[in-house]
């Protein structure tokens, strides 16, 4: 059987970032494809979060990194008009909720009433927040929400930094529901401490320790 030419969504090479003195990431050299389901896995410190921030556009770094052959920090608005992104943090915004589902409609060009939909199976009753303003949500709203964001406007890459924190089991269960019927041709990069949590949704892994590549394998 003849197989299909991966396509390459993001390209590394030769890619370090320090804080101060203290390099974060060193020499780093990784392609994703399409359909790639990616657990980024590694203890804290590992440099997990500070390589999803450089694909977000937010960090100056050395070396090489194209995604959807265009340059994060040049073409960043660009870029992010293909990305769903879940952050480990929640940002402290002052929008409201209503506000910030019309946002986000205005921006993705994606009906509001699919993140309204979505965060009701997450067991979100949106309509019941609308007037709050987001950072006062607890966190598991907040994440529940920012997850409908993310997975609504069904994007060419879906970067989710430990998505399931903060979640009850039954919304966890829901979101990785989703998750494995997803959008087959997504490049989906899960950063998680639980590999047992997302390894029936992910088909390879890779293992980051003090900023390097310890292991990447292909689980298919």
């Amino acid at each position: 059987m003849i197989q299909k030419e991966k396509i390459n969504i993001i390209q590394i090479e030769g890619l370090s970032k320090s804080f101060k003195k203290q390099e974060v990431i060193k020499n780093l050299n990784l392609t994703f494809n399409e359909n790639d389901r990616i657990a980024l896995i590694g203890q804290n410190g590992a440099g997990k979060t500070t390589l999803i921030r450089c694909m977000l556009g937010q960090y100056n770094f050395e070396g090489k990194m194209e995604i959807l052959n265009m340059n994060p920090r040049i073409d960043r608005k660009n870029i992010l008009q293909h990305i769903g992104f879940v952050p480990q943090m929640p940002p402290p915004l002052k929008l409201t909720v209503r506000e910030l589902i019309y946002f986000f409609e205005k921006l993705t060009g994606t009906d509001a009433n699919t993140f309204i939909r979505l965060s009701h199976e997450m067991g979100l009753s949106v309509e019941d927040n609308f007037s709050k303003p987001f950072f006062k949500l607890s966190g598991g709203m907040k994440q529940k929400l920012l997850i409908s964001f993310a997975l609504g406007r069904k994007p060419r890459i879906l970067l989710l930094d430990e998505p399931s924190a903060n979640l009850d089991p039954q919304a966890r269960k829901i979101l990785f529901d989703h998750l494995k019927d997803f959008a087959p041709k997504t490049l989906m990069i899960l950063s998680s401490h639980r590999m047992d949590e997302i390894a029936g949704i992910v088909n390879r892994v890779i293992e980051m320790d003090l900023g390097v590549v310890v292991l990447d394998k292909n689980l298919n």
